[in-house]
């Protein structure tokens, strides 16, 4: 079967529409590596910004160091800082407070 006249007209009529229909589909698969791209750079953005939960090192990961008691403990001549928290606790337990104290407003001025 040969190609007529006619027929080829048909295809070069159609012949740009094939170019654009190639083009797009090129242009298609590196549009789409680009978002792809774009959206896996958002991803590691997020995660870089985000808190991130620490991983469990052990019991005393947690634990902080009190350096007040242990310089209490090495010289002997300091107070230690929980007699003076407890003589304030004292103190407190000691005093009498009016029940009705705070509660009554003086208007007559």
């Amino acid at each position: 079967m040969a190609i007529q006249p006619i027929d080829l007209q048909a295809i070069f009529s159609q012949m740009d529409k094939v170019g654009k229909t190639q083009a797009f589909l090129k242009d298609g698969q590196q549009i789409q590596e680009a978002l792809h791209q774009a959206k896996a750079q958002q991803k590691l953005e997020e995660n870089v910004k985000s808190v991130n939960e620490s991983q469990n090192m052990g019991e005393d990961s947690g634990k902080i160091k009190d350096e007040n008691r242990r310089g209490a403990a090495q010289d002997g001549n300091r107070e230690q800082p929980d007699s003076k928290a407890e003589d304030k606790i004292q103190e407190k337990k000691d005093t009498i407070r009016d029940p009705a104290l705070g509660r009554n407003i003086d208007i007559s001025g």
